[in-house]
């Protein structure tokens, strides 16, 4: 028996292998070649061009965030220094700690202005407001999916007993409501770690906000894995590999595994971008990252609050965020689109 992973790849590597055939008159013998499922993704990917694009954006996003500290040595500027202070900058805000030039202080010193009342570079905010963002989100994403694939692959296996204790542990999870839990229980978490009379250093904020995000954030990974696990651990392939054999272990790991992974990867890129705005959400509300840190939930903030007399200060996190959201939510779709074979085109 194989697995239906292997018989789809192979009807999917023949009918592209003729469909190559037709253009380069194929090999000298003129059958089709196999192709491996890494092959016919990627075929398949290149050829829409909405996730090539997107896939460039996202790319570009994680390299300007690894690189922000180059960025911004080569730029000349930081986001911490209050230039409004600064002597080489005396007329930079007016006597209402605006900013003196248009569209929010825009010039060749500043490339996206000046943030009002402290005279702090936006350009720099962003970049490092980035890096901060993406590197939560990576990390929180990474730990939700690896938790709800592996309550979701031991509760669909062993079914019985242990699919219905995980399954109400993860109900019990699902019964928070999550954006109270966030707001109720960041500062309590925050204060088992450090004393409420010294200040929360920075690591451990982002460490805190990753902990409560990720503690309710697995749960609709382990239903997904959950619900297509139950569908594979009949069929004939798994139990020719039992009939064999074969260990819970290796029929999990070559058997199961290997025919979820589209769901688990483009369950993955909605999350990622899901966790990014969860991120900003509670640093926009003053419970998760806070002055000096750079942050786009505090830009956001920021800006709500100066919006009227100087509405450009919101305008470029909020193109970047709305760009970057959009870019990785259609990477998901063509990523998806790429690991079906009936897919249509």
């Amino acid at each position: 028996m194989i697995s239906p992973i292997e018989a789809e790849d192979a009807t999917a590597s023949v009918a592209l292998d003729d469909e190559t055939s037709a253009n380069s008159k194929g090999t000298e013998t003129g059958t089709a070649v196999g192709r491996s499922p890494g092959q016919l993704m990627w075929i398949r990917f290149k050829r829409d061009r909405t996730g090539v694009i997107s896939a460039v954006v996202v790319i570009l996003y994680f390299l300007i965030a690894l690189l922000a500290p180059v960025i911004s040595r080569l730029y000349g500027k930081d986001p911490y220094t209050l230039y409004a202070q600064e002597p080489d900058y005396p007329f930079l805000l007016d006597d209402f700690a605006m900013p003196t030039g248009a569209f929010g202080g825009i010039s060749g010193d500043f490339w996206f202005g000046v943030e009002p009342s402290l005279g702090r570079d936006v350009f720099t905010m962003l970049l490092y407001g980035m890096r901060t963002s993406l590197y939560m989100a990576v990390a929180l994403t990474v730990l939700s999916v690896a938790t709800g694939v592996v309550f979701g692959m031991v509760s669909g296996y062993f079914g019985g007993k242990v699919d219905y204790w995980l399954g109400r542990t993860t109900d019990f999870f699902l019964g928070f409501p999550s954006q109270l839990f966030f707001i109720a229980f960041m500062p309590v978490v925050t204060a088992i770690f450090v004393s409420p009379t010294d200040e929360t250093p920075t690591y451990m904020r982002a460490v805190v906000i990753i902990l409560v995000m990720w503690f309710l954030g697995w749960m609709g990974m382990a239903r997904l894995v959950r619900s297509s696990v139950l569908t594979l651990r009949e069929r004939e392939f798994v139990e020719a590999a039992k009939v064999s054999g074969a260990s819970r272990w290796r029929i999990v790991r070559k058997e199961i595994l290997p025919n979820i992974v589209t769901p688990i990867l483009v369950q993955g890129t909605y999350m990622l971008p899901s966790a990014i705005l969860s991120v900003a959400f509670l640093s926009y509300i003053g419970v998760g990252f806070v002055e000096p840190t750079p942050d786009w939930g505090r830009m956001f903030a920021i800006g709500a609050k100066i919006y009227e007399q100087d509405p450009s200060f919101m305008l470029f996190p909020g193109l970047a965020l709305v760009i970057f959201v959009l870019a990785f939510n259609l990477l998901g779709d063509s990523v998806r689109d790429a690991f079906d074979p009936k897919t249509g085109r």
